[in-house]
């Protein structure tokens, strides 16, 4: 991740914004960017591990494409290099789910790839997870460590996951943006390793076409960004339930607008008491939630220490979960090739039929209705996205399910919580921790509270900067 002074290295980390201006402007061409893209990923990602697939023949006929469109016409993200998780169907290309189980190509993209494309976006390859994104580490079993995704700040060390792989990419400038998915924390748990903006937005905000839902309630798709306005820039391209989509979120207006403006004066609730039981958070990860919570009082915000009710959410997250890793081995063509962990937490999760799902997903509801009483008195709460530092690559080597069930869930405990009420929360960056990697804190909105979450990050990253922070070489 060598980095070199210049125009074409400023254009490098200008994000989507900066790359789509200059496309749109005429001073660059989409197949300059797209080619630059694929520079960076040939010298660098072999250290990395991000990208499973890189689709270069294909995404230079479609940059020419692009370089052809009238000016007049061109669209909101015109010739910016994105990469796409391995569980969103991308035509032409297989999704593996991070597996072995499928070869067939998919036939057409999923629609947000769709409404990415439409928008003058250019594929250039898709981005690694762990099988079924059941783990909160970008690793499978079958390259063990060797063929971990890494973080681009600590190649020794992992960016987490699921999203692991478009966290690595964008971080590492090797794209401007990436879709991740998160059922768990999987957007959020890897902006936080790898000091990116990472907005999960509300449920039913992003469609899941072709699918009508990614793992029931909980999961839904969205960008990793370098910065509040690239994130704002592809959710209002992406976002928008389509009539086969399950869950609908309400009318929240614009997001790149929400992100422009001022937020206000906000009441913020400060808590970094763990939702899950026993579980402490790392004492940097406090300082930072303190830290942002002395500067938000700064700001003018009213900002008290939260005492938030947090209800057990077993019985609607673990049906939930298995009922999705379930779904998806059913729809591959090759089942026997999954890993043993998997086939652990089918063996194991037998009971999680489709009824029992359903109940989860009501119970999640009501969940929801008791959890949102928060907000009668807060506009946003602030905690720690994660408990612990990035551990070393190799969480996973060797481990049947209990073991990687032990290290898995500790990870997720300041976020699985939100994937079960569908509450929007943001992974925003929050400065660097002792050991060099970056540090990050969560915000958490009411229902259909993006707006405010991406007001307030914006208000943050102008007064806190970030996006021109790059990994070491």
């Amino acid at each position: 991740m060598t980095t070199t002074a210049g125009p074409d290295d400023d254009l490098r980390w200008a994000g989507v914004a900066g790359q789509a201006t200059a496309a749109r402007e005429g001073r660059v061409s989409s197949a300059e960017l797209v080619d630059a893209a694929l520079a960076h990923i040939a010298a660098h990602d072999a250290r990395l591990n991000a990208f499973t697939v890189v689709l270069a023949d294909a995404a230079r006929a479609e940059a020419a494409a692009r370089d052809a469109v009238p000016a007049a016409e061109r669209g909101p993200l015109h010739g910016v290099p994105v990469a796409i998780k391995e569980e969103v169907d991308v035509a032409g290309t297989v999704t593996t789910y991070g597996g072995r189980g499928n070869s067939t190509p998919a036939r057409e993209d999923a629609e947000l790839v769709r409404r990415l494309r439409a928008a003058g976006a250019v594929v250039v390859g898709r981005t690694a997870m762990p099988e079924f994104g059941q783990w909160p580490f970008t690793e499978s079993e079958a390259t063990g460590s060797r063929g971990a995704t890494r973080n681009p700040w600590d190649l020794t060390r992992s960016p987490l996951g699921s999203s692991g792989g478009t966290a690595a990419a964008v971080a590492a400038g090797l794209v401007p943006v990436g879709i991740g998915g998160d059922g768990g924390g999987s957007i959020r748990l890897p902006s936080s390793a790898c000091g990116l903006f990472g907005l999960k937005p509300q449920r039913g905000r992003v469609t899941s076409a072709p699918h009508p839902h990614l793992w029931w309630a909980l999961g839904t798709a969205g960008p990793l960004a370098r910065s509040v306005l690239d994130s704002a820039l592809v959710h209002d391209v992406i976002r928008g339930a389509t009539p086969s989509d399950r869950f609908r979120a309400g009318d929240v207006g614009s997001f790149v607008e929400a992100a422009g403006r001022e937020p206000g004066r906000l009441r913020i609730g400060v808590s970094v008491a763990s939702p899950a039981r026993g579980v402490r958070p790392d004492p940097e990860h406090v300082r930072a939630v303190h830290a942002t919570a002395d500067l938000l009082d700064r700001l003018g915000h009213h900002v008290e220490q939260a005492h938030p009710t947090y209800p057990d959410t077993t019985a609607a997250f673990v049906p939930q979960y298995v009922g999705g890793v379930r779904h998806e081995v059913a729809t591959l063509e090759h089942p026997h090739l999954v890993e043993t962990r998997t086939l652990d937490v089918l063996r194991v999760g037998a009971w999680a039929t489709d009824r029992v799902v359903e109940w989860a997903v009501r119970r999640g509801e009501a969940i929801a209705a008791r959890v949102n009483r928060v907000f009668d008195g807060y506009d946003v709460l602030l905690t720690p996205v994660v408990p612990h530092r990035p551990p070393p690559v190799g969480v996973l080597d060797g481990a049947r399910l209990p073991r990687a069930a032990l290290r898995s869930l500790p990870v997720t405990a300041y976020t699985a919580l939100w994937n079960v009420t569908g509450n929007p929360a943001a992974s925003v960056p929050a400065g660097f921790a002792t050991d060099g990697l970056p540090l990050a804190v969560q915000l958490v909105g009411p229902p259909d509270g993006e707006p405010v979450l991406l007001s307030l990050a914006a208000q943050l990253e102008r007064e806190r900067p970030w996006a021109d922070a790059r990994p070491p070489a």
